[in-house]
């Protein structure tokens, strides 16, 4: 056991007289200058932060044990969900420890695969990631998006499938998008926005995307521009091409906000014009399939859990649609065509549930899964009789499924060999109570026989926004902290998708204190019922969960012993002003508005610091060139909350270089942030070392 070091004499941080006005209020900004990630002064400070945290983190003497125990539990070969199209089909593997997974091809499901991409050979140190993919419908061309160091920006290349060699195509400046290709397979679909400023590409906003046709074997600055909306400068476009090629469905996105909007565009018909379907942001639409003219939608209108209706584009007015599937008491996540029947793919308090119905949405039978979890796959063609799937929980490693649909077997298909025994964990759901009385449910997982004294290392991870469920999931992470005695709970907060649109709305804009309140009260429950003590309690959370972490460690310093935002967005006044930020209004709200600019500030976590009050120990992680959310967010919050800390429990900001939002990241870099995170609670909840 090691005890935590006298305090820390942090690098200093100059403070401007930067004052703006928000609608009569005046706030201080006095670390401006640290929005800029490429000034001397800004670089300098990053050398500095680290180099204590480092430091730090250095001597402590459980990091290396933990670093190798994370290792040697993650070496083990991992394996996605197989896709089909046209007659190959498409896995990822991992064979262990690899920065990036490899994608493979076969002509059978149990022919011998053929490396088609391996992403760990085009830069030295693993950064450069695949974050996209497009199959031609035939199965022999293959586009495909790459991302350097965690950045948003991709850049596209085409290979073909048999001789792995890639043609002349190279698309710049894509950004949040996809391709779809035609079925002539001459070329495809994609966003992009115009080439932005080299130098300030990473923090400028992204205004103006484009919907693009590009055509094989010809440059970038010739392809068809298919949509754009010179009005509509936040309007994003992806474009998707119908299973049978007759159609172009265009989703319209406005920010994070899960309305949109729904055109199309005839492809049998050169001269079609693009024809707005659904021109107004009041629901979710997602497309399904069509049969002729009679289009299926996902949607949420009028049914915030979900349900699957019908649009005859021919008689497209509102009061012609029909309801296919109704609502049901379980959220509905999304819905394919397989077997000529929808697989409907439902949450049922956070857990997977598989349904499946006939076109006229009559009921047919669920999906028997391996347990409480989880699911991903389903994916495949109108007619297929076959498809595979993914379960995972949270003691269960991803396992892949290869399911008969004219049957109704499940078999596995790769199994991973984890060096754990899951037998000796256990995973239980509560419900508790909110400030408001809401009842709200978490996962707790830990080890068997766990004794309920108040004295257990308790890790509390949340999200609470954009629509997002956490649902169970395996992580080798989460595994060495439970190895040490640890327990890992999870609260399905408001703000996320667990219960559907009501759920998300409970936890946007005005009401985003529902969203801390939650996870405030989970952390009581956890003391109440003897999981955990204050002294023992660490929170977490990244993105909009490290907003999280920031907003409760600034409103209840007194009820955690260490805190550990990432990559978290902590300056709500600024937020819009970079990269994708202007966004997130739609879930945040805007201190441009001056109804909603009271709320946000009073709960931006860069703004309630306040002087002299003894903060949790906090180790804020971030990159350098987070193009998400950037690193200003990190660097103004960790110099106001060390300027602002009583007393000697640790402040600290880990840096990462060459790395952004997270995505991508490579397994080396994974393992040592890991390590590093268990290492600092180790120390700071006074936790025996690891055997």
């Amino acid at each position: 056991m090691q005890s935590p070091s006298p305090a820390i004499d942090y690098p200093s941080s100059r403070k401007g007289d930067q004052v703006d006005d928000y609608h009569g209020t005046k706030v201080a900004d006095p670390y401006r200058w640290l929005e800029d990630p490429d000034s001397e002064e800004t670089k300098a400070w990053v050398e500095a932060q680290n180099k204590i945290t480092f430091g730090y983190l250095g001597e402590i003497e459980a990091r290396e044990q933990i670093q190798q125990r994370v290792t040697k539990l993650w070496n083990y070969p991992k394996f996605g969900v197989p896709f089909q199209e046209g007659k190959r089909y498409f896995y990822f593997k991992n064979d262990g420890l690899q920065n990036q997974s490899l994608l493979y091809t076969l002509t059978s499901i149990d022919a011998e695969p053929k490396l088609l991409l391996d992403p760990n050979t085009l830069s030295e140190d693993g950064t450069v990631a695949l974050s996209g993919l497009a199959i031609s419908e035939d199965g022999k061309l293959m586009a495909y998006g790459l991302s350097t160091a965690g950045s948003d920006w991709q850049e596209w290349k085409v290979r073909d499938v048999e001789t792995g060699v890639d043609l002349s195509d190279h698309l710049k400046w894509v950004k949040f998008s996809g391709a779809s290709w035609t079925h002539d397979h001459q070329g495809f679909f994609y966003s992009r926005y115009d080439e932005p400023n080299e130098t300030t590409k990473l923090e400028d906003v992204n205004y103006f995307q484009k919907l693009y046709y590009h055509r094989l074997g010809t440059p970038q600055s010739e392809d068809i521009l298919i949509y754009h909306r010179p009005d509509q400068k936040e309007w994003g476009f992806s474009g998707g091409v119908t299973e049978d090629g007759q159609y172009l469905v265009i989703s319209v996105w406005l920010g994070t906000d899960s309305k949109n909007l729904v055109f199309y565009k005839n492809l049998q018909d050169p001269d079609a014009s693009v024809v707005e379907l659904i021109g107004e942001f009041e629901a979710n639409y997602s497309f399904i399939d069509h049969e002729g003219s009679i289009f299926w939608f996902r949607t949420d209108l009028d049914a915030p859990r979900g349900r699957v209706i019908a649009i005859d584009i021919n008689n497209p007015a509102p009061e012609n649609w029909q309801e296919v599937i109704p609502q049901a008491a379980e959220t509905l996540e999304g819905v394919g065509l397989l077997n000529n029947q929808f697989i409907a793919d439902y949450l049922q308090d956070a857990h997977s549930s598989i349904k499946i119905f006939d076109l006229n949405g009559a009921f047919v039978r669920e999906v028997e899964l391996p347990g409480i979890g989880s699911v991903g796959g389903f994916a495949g063609k109108r007619h297929d009789t076959e498809t595979f799937y993914s379960f995972t929980s949270f003691t269960t490693p991803p396992t892949i499924y290869r399911y008969d649909l004219a049957t109704d077997e499940s078999s596995v298909f790769r199994q991973p060999q984890v060096d754990f025994n899951s037998d000796d964990y256990e995973t239980k759901q509560v419900f508790y109570s909110s400030k408001d009385g809401t009842q709200v449910p978490m996962f707790i997982t830990h080890k068997k026989g766990l004794l309920l004294d108040g004295n257990n290392p308790t890790y509390l991870y949340g999200y609470g926004g954009f629509n997002i469920s956490l649902t169970p999931s395996f992580s080798i992470s989460n595994l060495v902290w439970m190895e040490m005695g640890g327990v890992y709970a999870v609260p399905n907060l408001r703000g996320g998708g667990e219960y559907g649109e009501e759920w998300h709305q409970a936890g946007m804009k005005l009401n985003k204190q529902n969203v801390f309140d939650d996870f405030i009260a989970a952390a009581e429950w956890l003391m109440e019922n003897k999981y955990t003590s204050t002294a023992k309690l660490a929170i977490g959370g990244g993105s909009n969960g490290g907003l999280l972490v920031g907003a409760c460690m600034t409103q209840r310093p007194d009820l955690f012993s260490a805190a550990l935002p990432a990559v978290g967005v902590m300056d709500m006044l600024r937020f819009h002003k970079f990269t994708i930020g202007w966004a997130w209004a739609a879930e945040y709200g805007t201190p441009e508005n001056p109804e909603e600019f009271p709320t946000l500030y009073a709960y931006s976590p860069l703004h309630n610091l306040k002087l002299g009050t003894a903060y949790p120990a906090t180790m804020i992680t971030t990159a350098d060139h987070d193009d998400r959310v950037v690193p200003a967010h990190s660097f103004k919050y960790a110099a106001a909350l060390q300027e602002a800390h009583a007393g000697e429990k640790p402040v600290l900001i880990r840096i990462e270089t060459k790395a952004g939002h997270g995505a991508g990241k490579p397994t080396a870099k994974i393992i040592e942030e890991i390590a590093d995170k268990w290492a600092f609670l180790v120390r700071i909840l006074e936790i025996n070392s690891p055997n």
